[in-house]
């Protein structure tokens, strides 16, 4: 049987990148010393700051961040995969990009990924986001092998847009992941229910680190990292919004029993849309 142990890693990052630094080295020390192979940290692991303007004088290129060159020194200390689920490095143009990057056990970056879609709402209780005016969106889906498994990359709001997982899933992604920096109300509304989606219709497991808690910027973020399972099934979850970890062993064959059980990718279809325009049997719609 194949088995890969992972880790959530849950923070509360604050506004400055050496600070949130300490912190995720403090956790992830803990979460390999727990026999975590790969660990996952959640999106803006580096910082999570409101005004656009001191996030814009922050910005680094990648190989120049300083929470991505912590992130390989200690994927290389601890010889595991460590998976920084994003932090916001600079895209050109006086944009971030929402960057996650996957080490591995040598330091060396694997692959990285930038957050497509972004989060341009005003919520009923008076929060008003828009990711666009600050970050680049990205243009490429990802996946990574690492140990046996593939890891399809995804950050926070993608997490709504299920097209992007399941193409994921048909590129070969036995893990799917999502870590985020949720809302408290949507989190709330929809954090549970959005992961298991993802999870069972694609027949794969769902790994998702959340940031938790009231952050030094003022906003609030839901917490509850999660590990789900290729059947839907919540195998590990953090209680709440505290920082911590979050520790399970994949057993990695359970995904093709899943997707043997409930063969969706393979029995999908193309389909027209007819636009509300009237047809009659064997009418082809444009």
């Amino acid at each position: 049987m194949r088995e890969l142990i992972v880790a959530a890693i849950q923070m509360r990052s604050g506004v400055t990148p050496a600070a949130n630094i300490e912190s995720m080295e403090v956790l992830v020390r803990q979460a390999a010393s727990r026999g975590a192979r790969y660990v996952q940290t959640p999106e803006m692991t580096g910082a999570l700051v409101k005004n656009r303007e001191a996030l814009r004088k922050s910005l680094r290129s990648e190989a120049e961040d300083p929470v991505l060159r912590a992130a390989s020194a200690l994927a290389t200390e601890l010889g595991i995969y460590l998976h920084i689920g994003s932090t916001a490095v600079h895209a050109g143009n006086d944009m971030a990009a929402n960057r996650g990057v996957v080490f591995d056990p040598n330091g060396a970056s694997l692959a990285s990924y930038d957050k497509i879609h972004m989060f341009d709402v005003d919520l009923d209780n008076g929060e008003s986001w828009r990711e666009s005016s600050t970050y680049q969106p990205g243009e490429m889906a990802v996946t990574v092998d690492l140990d046996g498994a593939r890891l399809g990359m995804g950050i926070c709001y993608d997490v709504r847009f299920p097209h992007l997982f399941r193409d994921l899933a048909l590129a070969g992604a036995d893990i799917l992941t999502a870590p985020a920096a949720f809302t408290r109300q949507t989190g709330e509304a929809h954090w549970h229910v959005l992961q298991r989606a993802r999870a069972i219709e694609n027949g794969a497991f769902m790994i998702s680190a959340a940031q938790g808690g009231v952050h030094e910027d003022g906003r609030e973020t839901y917490g509850h990292s999660l590990i789900v399972d290729p059947w839907g099934r919540v195998i590990a979850e953090m209680q709440g919004d505290e920082p911590g970890i979050l520790v399970a062993s994949l057993a990695l064959d359970e995904v093709k029993a899943a997707r043997s059980k409930i063969p969706n990718l393979k029995n999908a279809r193309s389909y027209r849309i007819n636009n509300g325009v009237q047809t009659t049997m064997g009418e082809q719609v444009a």
